[in-house]
């Protein structure tokens, strides 16, 4: 094998590397993932968080809750406290005066830059259509820098249609759907890290092919200079 016939193979094979690591890297954001995503049921959401602010710790984790949500339970982190930022509602409802704004996870030791590690709420999802979004921004603080994670980058679940009278239980039946809501969270695997796993094989199939090909190709070559010799 001559060196065009090299080089051409390593110019291949570098353009694999770049496209199976590009997507991995712009894939590497807070995420949001949920046990349910029926309107007006009781779900756990979890919050991914896969690094820190470029190579600096994270020390705090804040959540912002959408208004519509009145519900918030969160779950408790061996790493972390947890505090809430309460505000009036307006008007209040029968059973509750305020509600959860935000809640704020603060590192007992800073997470690495290269660790990763999750936060758990427990919600009530709001009533809506099938297809609707509901965000939650995160801002992720560092012991250097901070990071927004909103707008194209903002945690979010899609909610679909709400299921039997799911959305209307009393109290009573409330706490029942919140326990199997936490049940249901320990021996779920969240949707995103589903998808994302089929996404990295397809990857991973794809730069096979293109490996596959750059040998053929410089076969291809070998086999022609041969045969013109």
């Amino acid at each position: 094998m001559n060196k065009n016939t090299i080089s051409a193979a390593a110019v291949i094979v570098g353009a694999t590397a770049l496209a199976l690591s590009a997507p991995l890297s712009a894939s590497a954001h807070i995420t949001a993932s949920a046990t349910s995503t029926a309107a007006g049921s009781y779900s756990v959401i979890t919050f991914s968080v896969p690094h820190g602010c470029e190579a600096s710790p994270t020390t705090a984790i804040t959540i912002d809750i959408p208004e519509d949500i009145l519900s918030v339970t969160p779950t408790r982190n061996t790493f972390w406290t947890f505090d809430r930022t309460m505000v009036p509602l307006d008007p209040p409802t029968d059973d509750a005066s305020e509600r959860t704004s935000q809640v704020i996870y603060t590192a007992i030791t800073p997470l690495p830059s290269d660790a990763r590690d999750s936060f758990e709420l427990s919600v009530k999802l709001p009533m809506g259509e099938a297809g609707d979004v509901v965000e939650f921004p995160v801002t992720q603080t560092c012991e250097e820098g901070q990071e927004l994670w909103v707008g194209e980058d903002v945690p979010s679940i899609t909610l679909t249609a709400a299921e039997g009278d799911g959305h209307g239980h009393g109290g009573g039946h409330a706490e029942e759907s919140e326990a199997e809501a936490e049940t249901a969270a320990a021996d779920a695997v969240p949707a995103s890290s589903t998808e994302a796993s089929g996404d990295v094989l397809a990857r991973v199939l794809a730069g096979a092919g293109l490996i596959v090909g750059a040998a053929g190709l410089a076969f291809g070559i070998t086999a022609r200079r041969k045969a013109a010799k």
